[in-house]
């Protein structure tokens, strides 16, 4: 198998995900394998850009017989750091953080919220789970105390810069930003932005374009 590239283009990396979620939904079914076409319906996307997406990662499978679900699966995971536990420190204790928190997904595939902090006095000192609310003055301290490596920002757009700044001085990887601002960062540390109101707009577009339900 050659040597897996790591060169690809954010879309790319978000459609292997997409493509190791299909193969758990198939092995659920009780599949043992799978065609490039099958698993690309089912992820919504061409057989032809799947197996380009696969290729920068080596070979997979056998012309012919497809995919072994029970051997591409490991090997999605590893190719997307799944086969470890990310530490991960959350900014903002409001609806979101707290839905963030909630959330048992993120531990089953991998991360884990250690830390979690907020500026509202009111809510530093509250017990969240098994999570005790801090105030920002400890954010460097308690990453580092708690090896967090991953950054949530669910915080304001006017506090996200410096938060990530002192993030990545204490040891930040990588963030995830729910914040609406453009974050500076040093080169390669990674910044995900998850924009919401982006996000719907793009679905309006779309439905806007479409012939209208009569």
């Amino acid at each position: 198998m050659a040597s897996p590239s790591r060169r690809v283009s954010d879309p790319a990396a978000l459609r292997l995900s997409l493509y190791l979620r299909g193969l758990e939904e198939l092995a659920r079914d009780g599949r043992e394998s799978t065609s490039s076409s099958q698993l690309a319906a089912l992820c919504g996307i061409s057989a032809a850009q799947l197996r380009k997406d696969l290729s920068h990662f080596g070979s997979f499978g056998k012309r012919g017989f497809g995919y072994p679900i029970a051997d591409l699966i490991p090997r999605l995971r590893e190719i997307l750091g799944l086969t470890r536990m990310w530490r991960v420190a959350l900014a903002g204790a409001g609806r979101l953080g707290q839905a963030l928190v909630e959330y048992q997904g993120f531990r089953a595939r991998g991360f884990d919220i250690v830390a979690i902090f907020d500026s509202d006095p009111e809510k530093i000192g509250q017990v969240w789970g098994s999570l005790t609310i801090h105030g920002p003055e400890e954010l460097e301290e308690r990453i580092r105390s708690e090896g967090a490596e991953l950054l949530i920002l669910a915080v304001p757009a006017s506090a996200a810069q410096e938060l990530a700044e002192r993030g990545v001085e204490a040891g930040i990887r990588g963030i995830l930003n729910f914040a609406p601002a453009r974050l500076t960062v040093p080169p390669g540390v990674p910044v995900n932005a998850v924009n919401l109101g982006f996000e719907l707009e793009a679905l309006s577009f779309v439905l806007a374009d479409a012939p209208s339900a009569s």
